[in-house]
């Protein structure tokens, strides 16, 4: 299995370079990685991918800013191979990724979704353990071992509050092309996208042999687009569509999960004492409204 690696960059110089040699450093060669450069102000991160010398390694610039949905289309349509992984370009792949998830492909080629383990760390690579990762823990699937999960009952654990970590995440291309990332989406497109591939049948399996460093900092698009309220604009939109799928579909438990949706209540609160801090009363309106229904 060739996996393709596709990486949309914008930030900092020095966790893009971090990811970039942490494919480098796999234990298998069979991967291709596309960095797709949404016109970063910095053409030197550029210069430094595309001097590696390495065929499996493309540097592309976009000619204009698509901004982060459309940069994620974009990776969508440059995809060659089977199977697709989004990276992020501060995340890091430990060098057992590509080899430990196309194990998991070969023995489970019928999983729409591959959700291999996970760390979290800091700004500074340390592993770390914030509040929404704990909850993350909480909430997914116990058990050991790769397994496999699908319909309403996976469904419903998703939106009881979405632990996977989209980043690390092995998609079917044709999945990718069929469901695509969708326009007014930035924050939420990763549970938008899961959902559509659940809802239609898809199948995510889960493994535990922690391969991927996810990096949660100050600067990543959920976090910024917290205190103003616009995430949860957009999540409000979204939990209120896959309600009503979910009823269409006859999975109740699915639809009051969504529409309930209890964790992304929670976590508008506790952006509220930062939107309290900049005295925004449009923020507070907006963060209190999704809270509190």
């Amino acid at each position: 299995m060739t996996l393709d690696i596709m990486m949309p960059f914008w930030g900092r110089p020095d966790h893009f370079r971090e990811a970039v040699r942490s494919v480098l450093a796999q234990t298998v060669s069979d991967w291709r990685l596309v960095i797709v450069d949404d016109v970063y102000p910095d053409e030197e991160p550029g210069r430094w991918a595309a001097s590696l010398g390495d065929p499996r390694v493309e540097y592309r610039r976009n000619a204009v800013n698509l901004g982060v949905g459309g940069n994620f289309r974009e990776c969508v349509r440059l995809v060659e191979h089977e199977r697709a992984v989004l990276m992020g370009c501060d995340d890091r792949m430990h060098p057992r990724y590509v080899e430990r998830v196309a194990e998991l492909v070969a023995e489970h080629p019928e999983a729409a979704i591959v959700q291999p383990g996970v760390e979290v760390i800091d700004s500074e690579g340390r592993v770390a353990h914030p509040l929404a990762d704990r909850v993350k823990g909480l909430l997914r699937f116990g058990g050991t071992g790769p397994r496999m999960f699908g319909g309403e009952r996976l469904f419903t654990s998703l939106l009881h509050g979405n632990w996977a970590y989209f980043p690390s995440l092995v998609w079917r291309a044709d999945d990718l092309r069929r469901f695509g990332f969708r326009p007014g989406f930035d924050v939420v497109q990763d549970l938008a996208l899961l959902s559509d591939i659940v809802l239609d049948g898809g199948a995510l399996l889960l493994d535990d042999e922690v391969v991927f460093s996810y990096r949660r900092h100050a600067g990543s698009v959920s976090s910024l687009k917290g205190p103003d309220g616009a995430k949860f604009v957009e999540e409000s939109a979204l939990f209120a569509e896959l309600a009503s799928r979910a009823s269409a579909r006859g999975w109740p438990r699915a639809a009051r999960a969504a529409t309930l949706h209890v964790t992304s209540r929670l976590n508008a609160l506790t952006e509220l004492p930062a939107a309290l801090r900049a005295h925004d009363p449009a923020s507070r309106r907006a963060l209190l409204r999704h809270a509190l229904g």
